[in-house]
């Protein structure tokens, strides 16, 4: 990543940096995201302090997309903007990111799965050829009622936003592109494989976001002058924190959806899977490699640069474009395929049947396959537990989160004796009448 200013980035009379918000990728474990934001919120409201977003730079990648979305929409009130994703994600069910009944599995997962062992029989018949294994329809109409990407420009015209990017991979040219509408000009910036443009962003850049690729289909996007197909931004993504260096974020909060490397011991702890990996282990192990793997060597990236910088005296940081760049991540204490597992036996008994297929069986410790799932898992049992495990990962943290923002540690308004207390939807708060809790 290159930790080079954009236009809009130079220093301003403002005393709060501007700071940028990465979510990134993962299917139904950006359940995750949401239980982060809902305890930033908490944290937030504990300091005293409400109204509009914290992150006026927000950037998503595939379901962290839908995420970052959301936010930028509702960006004038932040504690709505979480409620509501909280309220989302608690009642998802599968068939509401794509076909899970029987007859859906088959026009889609079957045909696939069909193609791959006689493709070279019925390769003449290109109506029998599926896009992917299966069919996301039902979260593009979710989406469209759901967000209502027009109210950010809207907030972009208010000062509540300063830029929101949201990044694919083409098909089409090979390109990682970086999508993005800001409230001022920003020059497009160019890498190898890499690019960025200013465009209006629709609920079509948030479908090919989160295009899994193989899982779900390959999105249309206009690129330019001409139509290019798109795929999961997370894919050729080499530089996860890039969009929001390049957009002004002078620190920037990463929410990852995977553990960034595992603790002292674990791996030997870990038992091998006895025989061949099946087809299930061996998507798990390559959808990690996509959506978990860059963000951990660009958080590395931006920590050398930053402790490069350190050591520089300050006229020669002066003369370096480069710019510290605080960074903070927040990612799963476990792993999630292991929770993933736990609630296996959630899934429709149509996407079990063809999971089964590739290796997917089982449900908890004996279950296999279980990496795969936990980005297809979008069921209540299963989000609710990463977004409980959000929560308790940033409330573990609230000091460090406390001090990165720069918000105050103010004592609880109530103490623990009141709050054992509590009856029938009422606080007893000492020296104070009893009055309506809003919980």
């Amino acid at each position: 990543m290159q930790n080079t200013p954009s236009p809009d980035s130079a220093p301003t009379a403002r005393t709060t940096p501007a700071t940028g918000l990465i979510l990134t990728g993962g299917g139904a474990r950006a359940a995750y995201q949401v239980g982060v934001l809902a305890a930033l919120a908490q944290l937030r409201r504990d300091a005293g302090l409400a109204g509009p977003t914290p992150f006026p730079i927000v950037a998503g990648t595939s379901a962290g997309a839908i995420n970052a979305g959301t936010l930028a929409c509702y960006a004038d009130d932040f504690d709505s903007a979480v409620d509501g994703l909280v309220h989302l994600w608690q009642n998802l069910h599968v068939e509401d990111i794509y076909c899970a009944d029987a007859f859906g599995v088959i026009r889609t997962g079957a045909r696939w799965m069909t193609m791959m062992s006689l493709g070279w029989a019925v390769a003449r018949w290109r109506r029998t050829r599926p896009r992917s294994l299966l069919d996301n329809s039902p979260l593009g109409e979710l989406l469209h009622k759901w967000i209502k990407m027009d109210r950010v420009e809207q907030m972009l015209a208010d000062g509540h936003m300063r830029a929101l990017a949201i990044s694919g991979s083409s098909y089409t040219s090979g390109h990682h592109v970086t999508f993005y509408q800001a409230r001022e000009a920003v020059t497009p910036w160019f890498r190898s494989q890499r690019i960025a443009t200013p465009t209006k962003i629709s609920v079509e850049h948030l479908l090919a976001s989160s295009a899994i690729p193989f899982i779900f289909p390959a999105q249309p996007l206009t690129l330019g002058k001409k139509m290019e197909w798109f795929g999961d931004g997370s894919m050729r993504q080499s530089a996860p924190i890039s969009p929001a260096v390049h957009l002004g974020a002078e620190r920037v909060l990463v929410i990852g959806a995977g553990r960034m490397n595992e603790p002292e011991g674990e791996e030997e702890r870990r038992t091998l899977v006895e025989g061949a990996p099946s087809m299930a282990q061996i998507a798990g192990h390559a959808l990690s490699n996509i959506f978990l793997d860059a963000l951990a060597v660009d958080v590395e990236r931006l920590q050398r640069i930053n402790n490069t910088l350190s050591l520089l005296p300050a006229s020669a940081r002066e003369n370096t474009p480069l710019r510290p760049i605080d960074v903070m991540v927040i990612a799963p204490s476990r792993r999630l395929d292991e929770l993933a597992a736990e609630h296996q036996g959630a899934l429709p008994p149509a996407i079990k049947g063809l999971l089964r297929s590739v290796g997917v069986a089982g449900e908890g410790k004996g279950a296999s396959g279980s990496a795969l799932t936990s980005y297809l898992l979008f069921e209540p049992p299963f989000t609710n537990e990463l977004i409980n495990l959000g929560m308790s990962d940033t409330l573990a943290r609230r000091t460090e989160v406390q001090r990165f923002f720069g918000w105050p540690t103010q004592p609880p308004q109530i103490d623990a004796a009141a709050m054992r207390r509590r009856r029938g939807g009422f606080v007893e708060a000492a020296g104070l009448a009893s009055e309506p809790a809003r919980v």
